[in-house]
């Protein structure tokens, strides 16, 4: 009698697995504490423009960080056409900072700010297929570029965290510095030494142990979390019935592509890290999720959101590619919403622990991307062209970020942005040197170029 062997299942891609429940918690709270200070700074700065009282700087806050875990769970988990399914944690966008503190203190208030957040949602998921057929014009050579441009525009944020955070009266301390080289030192350590079980949270050990030694030493205060409540929702429209102002939705919508712009280069960058390939179709769905949780976000009294750049360094660092890693990370957002006594003592994080943390996982963004450059063809072509004028334009607002102080709004809003800056100018140089007809006839047949579509 014969037998048929059971069919062999198909093993589940590294993105889709599901790590037991303990180091669910551990990797997602590393992403957490990873981009919780980008995620609070938004509100905080534009709270501060307005002079709020510090109960309305405290909701917006709460309001902020729910709306950040919901998008998260959109993002990697996704329903129907909604969401990239890939491990991206999700957060207010700097690009709309400007505009946002221009439309709320001319007038408009915090309503308009969220008519033209709206609004500005609404146009992103229209926009999102139109998006996804631009994909081809992301070949190695431009992915790649984007890639190192997003990690060393990351890194003056790092940098200002090891100082002390801006604006901190001991700014530039060397007590500040020591203790982020300490961090450093720890995160490095544990990866070199420790089991790989440890190393892949060497980021929220070298946190943890920065923070046992910051407590003594005087960094932190934990004064915030008694006086924080211990719950908090944040209804629809806690401010105001939303404003729709034709100006303030035309400097919402330059937002809205500088931000598209930003998601898709980060999206490629998670795909090329973790394995699975961004196709116009999930890039797409990435950007529709994008759109709808900034209407959620002009809802429920925050702002426009967009993948995080600062996440995607730990995804490289790590090696941790599950999205159901960053999905917990986005329920421990939620429940701080929810719960404000709790982010309160996340909060208080010392900044020159995440600095030390922080070199580390920009440094290896940028290093990714240069991983991605190595398979580029940079003979008898203009490649070299293309990297070095883009990485130049990308990094001359974070250099000088007064440069473009002169220019009007929109360019500023696009401009000041040096990812977006830079992914354009990479879009536009491959697209001069290597899609327009060459001067001196086709490259020879087999020579890679660079544009072999991703």
């Amino acid at each position: 009698m014969s037998t048929t062997a059971a069919p062999v299942p198909s093993p589940v891609h590294p993105v889709d697995e599901v790590p037991p429940v303990r180091q669910l918690a551990a990797f997602g709270l590393q992403h957490v504490l990873a981009m919780y200070a980008g995620a609070v700074a938004v509100p905080l700065i534009v709270g501060g423009a307005m002079k709020l009282s510090p109960a309305d700087l405290a909701y917006l806050i709460t309001a902020d960080l729910l709306v950040c875990g919901v998008a998260t769970l959109i993002q990697c988990i996704g329903f129907w056409r909604f969401g990239v399914r890939l491990p991206i944690m999700q957060g207010c966008t700097f690009a709309a900072v400007s505009p946002m503190v221009l439309i709320g203190t001319t007038g408009g208030g915090l309503p308009a700010i969220y008519g033209s957040v709206i609004v500005a949602g609404l146009a992103i998921m229209l926009l999102a297929p139109v998006f996804g057929k631009l994909l081809r014009f992301f070949p190695p050579l431009v992915t790649g570029t984007v890639i190192l441009i997003i990690g060393v525009s990351l890194l003056p944020v790092a940098g200002n965290w090891a100082a002390g955070g801006a604006g901190a009266k001991d700014f530039g301390e060397p007590k500040n510095l020591a203790l982020a080289a300490f961090v450093l030192a720890v995160v490095i350590g544990v990866q070199r030494f420790a089991p790989a079980y440890l190393a892949r949270i060497a980021v929220l050990i070298g946190i943890a142990v920065g923070l046992a030694v910051a407590v003594p030493f005087g960094f932190t205060d934990f004064g915030g979390v008694g006086n924080a409540d211990w719950l908090g929702i944040s209804t629809p429209f806690h401010f105001g019935t939303p404003t729709f102002r034709a100006s303030a939705i035309v400097s919402m919508l330059v937002v809205a592509l500088v931000t598209m712009t930003e998601t898709t280069g980060d999206l490629i960058a998670v795909g090329e890290m973790t394995g699975r390939k961004v196709e116009p179709g999930s890039l797409a769905d990435g950007l529709r999720a994008d759109g709808l949780s900034t209407v959620l976000g002009g809802v429920f009294n925050t702002f426009p959101y967009t993948a995080f750049a600062q996440n995607v360094g730990l995804v490289g660092m790590t090696r941790v590619r599950s999205r159901w890693v960053v999905a917990a990370a986005g329920g421990i957002l939620v429940l701080l919403g929810l719960l404000p006594k709790l982010g309160a003592v996340v909060a208080a994080v010392p900044a020159p622990v995440l600095g030390g943390a922080g070199l580390v996982m920009f440094g290896t963004v940028a290093a990714s991307g240069l991983r991605t450059l190595a398979a580029v063809d940079f003979d008898g072509n203009n490649n070299l062209t293309v990297v070095a004028v883009s990485v130049a334009v990308g990094v001359l607002p974070v250099g000088v970020p007064t440069v473009y102080e002169k220019f009007p709004d929109w360019f500023q809003t696009v401009m000041n942005s040096g990812i977006s800056a830079g992914c354009l100018t990479a879009i536009v140089l491959n697209l001069l040197f290597n899609h327009l007809p060459a001067k001196a006839g086709p490259a020879p047949e087999g020579v890679p170029t660079g544009t072999e579509p991703v």
